[in-house]
């Protein structure tokens, strides 16, 4: 029997809504860690591949190797501040998505804190929602350090309890 690993996500909520937020620590310094999280060939190997020139503005198209039917995607670059903060929006048949990556060093170790942040209207759908991006703030993990990727069925269903019981602090 698999492991199921350990959700992190917490709920924030904010002005416009709640914040869901998962926090990663990475034995890398900022910069390495901002190669990984948006370098095409890096980005391949826990996320998907892009393509397109990217910069605050600009929309990418990222190709969805990790999920079913490998479909591409725009997403809108909204900020691009390297190397500590990424935002990017799309809309799709899964909705209206608002994401952040922020990076910060971390002064006890000289690695780096991810958090990625998605910022939604309403605390609806988490359960569908944040077992996905564990799983993949954990093929990030595996990809920097050679370990095997995680098995997605090892966080969905399993952790959909878990963020459908989180609420807004």
């Amino acid at each position: 029997m698999a492991t199921i690993p350990t959700p992190t996500g917490r709920l924030l909520r904010t002005p416009g809504g709640v914040d869901l937020v998962l926090t990663r620590t990475f034995p890398l310094p900022v910069e390495e860690m901002w190669a990984a999280v948006t370098e095409p060939a890096r980005t391949a190997l826990w996320f998907g591949p892009w393509e397109g020139d990217g910069g605050a503005g600009t929309t990418v198209r990222v190709r969805m190797v990790f999920e079913e039917g490998e479909s591409w995607t725009e997403l809108r670059v909204e900020a691009c501040e390297a190397p500590h903060r990424l935002a990017v929006s799309a809309d799709d048949e899964a909705g209206s998505w608002n994401l952040e990556l922020r990076l910060s060093g971390t002064s006890d170790t000289g690695g780096t804190e991810l958090q990625l942040v998605q910022h939604r209207d309403t605390e609806a759908g988490l359960g569908d929602i944040g077992p996905g991006w564990e799983y993949y703030l954990d093929m990030l993990g595996a990809s920097l350090d050679g370990t095997p990727r995680p098995v997605f069925e090892d966080y969905y269903p399993a952790q959909k309890a878990y963020f459908e019981g989180l609420t807004a602090q």
